[in-house]
């Protein structure tokens, strides 16, 4: 792909967010150990999922990408993978129904261990330790050796990692996303509130539109899609060496690809144009996404995406808008239209969570939910205003029964974060949010394919 690129040359660059390792013999020997590992993903099912992202940036689907802000190695079972997708399935039906278009549906898991720091040390009663920076790299706990990064903690992330795939394709491809088990989806704690009840009204009219299908003879046996479903994972590209490790020459078309995740995105810290991390991305072929904050020049996001799609490919970027509610209209439009402009083709999704945090008054990291929606308003509209396509939407989220995010239906107030607060890092969406939300941009999405074919049908009359 680019010239003088190899899968280590980013090690020649400055780097940002990366841990220091006092062992260099045991993090070489790991690297080594990683290198001989059968890859996490395939070349060709990143090749499909860039095709279908193709189909997000023509205004053809849609992206649901949602999961974990941190996976710990505490938290690892069956049943949080399970009831996390069964989450993401609900909210695809509820936007599938809605927007009346394929949706495109990406995890944050099975490799999203790893986060950045505002600062590299943390102080606690005049101790200093290294911060926490993911269970790739070292433990939560404040304990001088729990801190310590050690080159272990890759081989463990990747081993949850391969578990978490192979669970995953299971559930996509072994029948649980059947759409006939729809109603099965609902999680318990869901059924009873609002959210569940509008959730079991959709799933009863699928039902009605799967019986009237097998009448005329379509059945989940002669239609592969009513009971499989593609499901691709994804997670920021923050640890360079294992990412490194993890890059494979595709044996058919000779393309590296980093085969830990179908889609691997650039944080907002580590997005500098000259330095180690986007000379490890312009060299890998999967799709690949950058987040977009407010402190983005835009000079540094159109030398970003020649750097990193210099062919224009269709797929190939998906820029993850992430303001602040109070931000979009004041950053979000000079993006789009520089975009416009240069005539690139990208996927415009929105991350509502990152620029909303805020620390509660009883001292917890949260997310008011009102602002989460406010940014996904404004952004369609800010989208709708510019004639560009809002294609998708950058969750973190959980199946679990949490209560870290206020507001809502479940109206969750400062008092009822402490009663099940259990993120290792930012706080997460529950599954009772994460459908209100789905239905949300159903509605922004239907009213939106309702705008385009009254301006189609006008024009065609003039």
């Amino acid at each position: 792909m680019a010239e003088k690129w190899t899968r280590d040359s980013w090690r020649q660059l400055p780097i940002r967010q990366v841990p220091e390792y006092r062992d260099a013999a045991k993090l070489e020997a790991v690297e080594q150990d990683l290198r001989r590992q059968p890859p996490l993903v395939f070349a060709g099912e990143a090749r499909r999922l860039k095709a279908s992202l193709a189909k997000v940036a023509e205004g053809k689907a849609f992206l649901l990408q949602g999961g974990d802000c941190a996976e710990s190695f505490a938290e690892f079972s069956a049943n949080n993978i399970r009831d996390t997708f069964k989450v993401l399935l609900q909210m695809a039906v509820v936007l599938t129904f809605g927007a009346a278009c394929p949706v495109v549906k990406v995890g944050r898991m099975a490799g999203q261990f790893a986060k950045p720091r505002s600062e590299p040390a943390e102080v606690q009663n005049g101790v200093e330790l290294p911060s926490y920076r993911g269970d790739i790299v070292n433990g939560i706990d404040f304990d001088a050796a729990q801190r310590e990064p050690d080159p272990d903690r890759m081989l463990k992330a990747y081993h949850q990692s391969a578990s978490t795939l192979n669970l995953l394709r299971a559930f996509a491809q072994g029948g649980f996303a059947d759409l006939h088990k729809v109603h099965q989806w609902n999680l318990d704690f869901v059924a009873d509130g609002s959210q569940g009840e509008r959730y079991k009204e959709l799933a009863e009219r699928i039902g009605e539109a799967l019986d009237f299908m097998e009448a005329c003879g379509l059945t989940g046996d002669a239609v592969q899609q009513l009971r499989e479903t593609e499901f691709y994972t994804s997670h920021e590209g923050l640890l360079l060496r294992y990412e490194e490790a993890l890059t494979r020459q595709d044996s058919l078309t000779g393309l590296w690809y980093d085969c830990s995740a179908h889609l691997v995105w650039i944080g907002d810290r580590t997005r500098q144009p000259d330095g180690a991390h986007v000379e490890f991305f312009r060299g890998i072929n999967n799709p690949i996404g950058i987040k977009c904050g407010p402190t983005l020049e835009t000079d540094d996001l159109m030398r970003l995406i020649e750097t990193l799609n210099p062919a224009n490919e269709a797929g190939r970027i998906t820029l993850i808008s992430r303001m602040g509610s109070d931000n979009v209209e004041r950053y979000l439009p000079t993006l789009i239209r520089a975009v416009q402009r240069e005539g690139f083709t990208v996927v415009w999704s929105s991350d509502p969570m990152h620029g909303n945090t805020i620390k509660s008054t009883t001292g917890y990291k949260t997310r008011p939910f009102d602002r989460v929606l406010t940014e996904v308003k404004r952004v369609f509209d800010v989208h709708n205003a510019e004639g560009s396509y809002a294609g998708g939407i950058h969750v973190e989220m959980t199946g679990q029964d949490v209560t870290e995010c206020l507001g809502g239906a479940q109206a969750i107030g400062d008092d009822q974060l402490s009663r099940r607060y259990h993120t290792h890092c930012d706080p997460r969406l529950n599954a009772n949010q994460a459908l209100e939300l789905a239905f949300l941009i159903a509605e922004e999405l239907k009213a939106q394919r309702i705008g385009n074919r009254r301006k189609l049908a006008a024009a065609a009359s003039s």
